[in-house]
């Protein structure tokens, strides 16, 4: 089905559905909502599949209401003053530069739920990256993959243990285009993978004034095997990994040439994209004769590489067999010998010597950086093997701290707040602390009114996806109870969101079930707790994480205090994060990167309890939330989780459930609510992307284009 032809006072609101800057531009939601909101929710907020499905006669109706068509208009003079780019950051302090382009290389990018082309973190922030560049002006382009079945859809049957489906993308329904050529062909790319060519076709994505391109191997003149290969995010075998980072990163660069785009800055996010330094070298080498070194000398100071884990086992590393089968060929062109070019990545990994993506990345990179202040130490010290004549102290990786896309994880509610209070233009400003310290002028009455509204929000969403799901018949009784049948909107919620890994203890605060339940079956002062995420699909142990907290949530001994909602997405993310009373974190220090859930949390005024560790270790201030145990590392595990779980465990019992419950005769907990105010305060510039992405720009970005 064709998108709807439109009346000509709304000829633009198709330009406007394919540009995911109305995704995190308040006024430009507002259109969808106001044209047809029950569209609007049944779509789950698709602009471009509510023009695809849209009545004629709704069309004709707003084309005839003068109040839509004006509002439609302010919010099109905005995006035009927005795309003309005339007065952004890095235009008004770096107009010099503005013709030198930053190509930012990920696996995934997580923008909105109508591309669910992410599995977690790792997409989320270069999805917030992606439109915090275009925000400030960056001459940004992303290349990625787009894949037709995205990540999983999670089922938890009754029995607990997770069931991976895949649904294929209806890309008409969807932001995004084919890139075609002057002679409006379909534009494709071809790498020799192995002994076979792989093409792909390229999609083009509007993020804001950012621009985003996506390969995809489903085409005709591929192998079947071949067509597979982008079809599923973190599918298939270490055999299809390296196949598909010899197109994301090879395949990268030579898109980017086809699209005449050559940028001044390659920055790779995580070590999935590291191939492309060596398709770099080969384009030096090939086109001027001189040595891998001498090439290697013009590559490294363009080339950033952000590593996003101090997990071993998160580090991509392939046999040197399947370097042989994929790279016999390619690495004399580079102008190396076999030993030469698996020194490039050689490293002894627990099973063996291999070839390791980010030490490739590191050894061919100007520069590097982890994703928090105490990643940053993890790394120097995981990577010194690297440059083995420094000190630790002396590695080359520094710490840019993660942030959050601000207009986008924000809840209305708030916005419409913070444009009373603090202006209009607040958001053009977010990265000012001097702003949120206005933030104690704010009525409490006002903060906790739109806690509780947010509140009911994430209950009432809970309910109708249970509602629709028993509907449907997809729902048995248990599974009713289990997604948050019995939940209060009245009682302390904890919120706990995330990817179902070891590393991140889920089951901690399990850890002594008699004294949990006291805590959350007191009658007078009730706690509940909310789990969501999903397991890896070939993380057993992850699943296995999953299921104890399923059996116990449909368990009667816990009295229904216990939820976990299925099919995490960023949809429910938003609910989740503005709804609850507390954000739990529990990973085993010092495992945790970054994170940037808890961020999200504290900007809408939910206070963080949590390891000290990741982003946490910087944000935690006394008085914004609560440290679990005491910021050290341990060599005992056991010893480690004891420790931790008895000092949550005295949290609740001594801190938080007291100051939760203490209400004053307005019924307002006036103590908390100043909690609630500290954690925006304190969070809302510090963890911000922008913040984030001008640390990027004045610490790696400029030094690289000035060198």
């Amino acid at each position: 089905m064709a998108m709807k032809t439109m009346p000509k006072k709304l000829e633009r609101l198709p330009e406007l559905a394919n540009n995911l800057w109305w995704s995190w531009n308040p006024e430009a939601r507002a259109v969808w909502r106001m044209l047809d909101y029950p569209l609007w929710r049944t779509t789950v907020h698709n602009p471009v599949k509510m023009l695809h499905e849209i009545d004629d006669e709704m069309l004709k109706t707003k084309a005839a209401d003068p109040a839509f068509v004006r509002h439609l208009n302010k919010v099109m003079l905005n995006y035009d003053h927005v795309m003309g780019n005339s007065d952004s950051w890095f235009v008004t302090n770096h107009k010099e530069l503005t013709n030198k382009t930053i190509g930012y290389f990920s696996f995934e990018f997580g923008m909105h739920v109508s591309l669910p082309i992410y599995s977690g973190g790792l997409g989320i922030l270069s999805g917030d990256h992606i439109k915090e560049a275009g925000d400030i002006g960056l001459p940004f382009v992303g290349v990625g993959f787009m894949y037709p079945q995205g990540y999983f859809r999670q089922r938890i049957p009754s029995h607990g243990w997770q069931e991976s489906h895949y649904e294929h993308l209806d890309m008409e329904k969807s932001p995004v285009e084919l890139v075609r050529d002057e002679e409006g062909n379909i534009l494709q790319i071809s790498v020799d993978i192995g002994d076979q060519t792989v093409n792909a076709q390229v999609w083009h994505i509007k993020v804001g004034r950012a621009k985003l391109y996506l390969m995809d191997t489903d085409v005709d003149s591929n192998a079947p095997w071949n067509r597979e290969l982008s079809a599923r995010l973190y599918g298939g075998d270490t055999e299809t990994r390296i196949r598909q980072e010899i197109m994301l990163g090879i395949g990268g660069v030579r898109l980017l040439r086809k699209l005449g785009i050559t940028p001044e800055i390659y920055h790779m996010n995580e070590g999935h994209s590291a191939f492309l330094v060596l398709e770099l070298v080969r384009e030096i080498v090939a086109k001027t004769g001189c040595s891998f070194h001498e090439a290697a000398l013009q590559v490294r100071p363009k080339s950033i590489f952000t590593t996003h884990t101090p997990v071993p086992a998160g580090h991509d590393a392939f046999g040197f067999n399947l370097m042989d089968k994929y790279f016999g060929q390619y690495w004399e062109q580079l102008g190396l010998d076999r030993t030469g070019f698996m020194n490039l990545g050689a490293h002894e990994e627990s099973w063996g010597e291999a070839f390791n993506m980010t030490v490739l990345a590191l050894k061919m990179s100007g520069a590097a950086n982890g994703v928090s202040q105490l990643h940053a130490e993890v790394s120097r010290d995981m990577w010194q093997s690297v440059w083995p004549e420094k000190e630790v102290d002396d590695i080359p990786i520094i710490g840019v701290t993660n942030g959050i896309h601000v207009p986008t994880w924000t809840a209305l509610p708030f916005e419409n707040l913070l444009n009373k209070y603090f202006g209009p233009d607040w958001v053009d400003r977010h990265d000012d602390q001097a702003m949120w310290e206005r933030i104690n002028d704010i009525p409490d009455q006002e903060i906790w009114d739109i806690h509780i509204d947010l509140r009911d929000k994430l209950f009432d969403e809970i309910r109708s996806r249970t509602r629709k799901r028993w509907v449907a018949g997809h729902r048995d009784a248990t599974q009713v109870l289990t997604t948050g049948a019995f939940l209060s909107n009245r009682a302390l919620t904890i919120g706990f969101a995330r990817r179902f890994a070891t590393y991140k203890r889920a089951t901690l605060i399990f850890r002594d079930p008699d004294r949990l339940k006291r805590i959350l079956m007191n009658p007078h002062r009730p706690v509940q707790i909310i789990f969501a995420g999903k397991a890896h699909p070939a993380d057993d142990p992850g699943k296995h994480l999953i299921q104890t907290i399923y059996n116990i949530a449909k368990s009667h001994d816990w009295g229904g205090r216990i939820a976990f909602l299925e099919d995490y997405d960023m949809h429910m993310g938003r609910y989740l994060k503005q709804g609850s009373d507390i954000w739990l974190n529990t990973p085993r220090r010092p495992r945790e990167a970054s994170g940037t859930s808890g961020m999200k949390a504290a900007l809408n005024g939910v206070p963080n309890m949590s390891i000290l560790d990741g982003w946490w270790v910087e944000g935690y201030n006394g008085a914004n939330g609560w440290a679990i145990g005491e910021g050290i590392d341990y060599d005992d595990p056991d010893e480690q989780d004891a420790a931790d779980a008895e000092s949550m465990y005295q949290l609740l019992e001594q801190e938080i459930v007291p100051l939760y419950y203490d209400r004053d005769r307005d019924g307002v907990p006036r103590g908390w609510v100043q909690l609630m105010k500290e954690s925006i305060r304190s969070n809302g510039a510090k963890f911000s992307m922008r913040r984030m992405v001008k640390e990027y720009t004045e610490q790696l970005y400029i030094p690289a284009m000035k060198s």
